[in-house]
């Protein structure tokens, strides 16, 4: 929300890419990027360029929206409480920008469509019937492969293990992923590379999701208290 980012992506979202002047915004298209940037560093001997089905299963993934899902499956005390913080974090940044306050006010009106969407039972119901299609098909797929396409591990995987890792982090485990044997090995399998281990399973494996979420908590909490939007 801080001025500085919003003049760079106005809706304030994640990802995003700057390298230089060249900026995207679009998490397939950083991915393809840095990779044909790691194609062309180290030469086709190391990297090959991701294949057309790898993309497709890419763009499969990231067509499921997890705002709604995820949002519906916190308990509502700590999802109002963050959802007015972050309100008067955007009113503030608009009082520090006068010049920005067109761009705020859409992100504050964003912000209260999305409390009046989150009662909308069908919107809730079709973001979960979209997860659990995605599931079925990765777990029809994981009967034939070891990972999403084919026995070696792509962008596809890269783009899959945080949706797992956000069912983890709602405690729907057995719900989504337990229930599919394919992907509940799939999920045990991945969990054992040192790039979940570093990228997620140092802030949410075990006691550290209490702890990672208990510092976030405490923060805002604080910040609250003091009023430092």
């Amino acid at each position: 929300m801080d001025d500085s980012f919003f003049r760079m992506n106005s809706s304030a979202k994640l990802p995003v890419f700057k390298n230089g002047s060249y900026t995207i915004f679009d998490t397939i298209e950083i991915i393809l990027y840095i990779e044909r940037i790691a194609v062309v560093s180290v030469g086709n001997n190391g990297i090959a360029f991701s294949s057309e089905e790898v993309i497709e299963w890419m763009r499969k993934i990231q067509e499921w929206n997890p705002k709604y899902f995820t949002l519906s499956h916190i308990p509502d005390k700590y999802r109002t409480f963050v959802s007015k913080f972050l309100r008067k974090v955007v009113i503030a940044r608009m009082a520090e920008s006068p010049d920005l306050a067109s761009a705020y006010h859409c992100k504050l009106r964003e912000a209260y469509k999305t409390e009046e969407k989150l009662k909308n039972a069908d919107v809730l119901r079709r973001s979960k019937e979209h997860l659990v299609q995605l599931l079925d098909e990765v777990e029809t797929k994981l009967n034939e492969t070891t990972y999403l396409v084919g026995d070696e591990f792509t962008m596809a995987d890269v783009m899959l293990i945080p949706v797992l890792a956000r069912l983890v982090l709602l405690d729907l485990e057995d719900e989504y992923i337990f229930s599919r044997p394919n992907i509940a090995g799939y999920w045990g399998l991945v969990q054992q590379r040192p790039s979940y281990k570093k990228v997620i399973g140092k802030y949410f494996n075990g006691w550290r999701k209490r702890k990672t979420l208990v510092k976030a908590w405490c923060i805002l909490h604080i910040r609250s208290l003091l009023k430092r939007y």
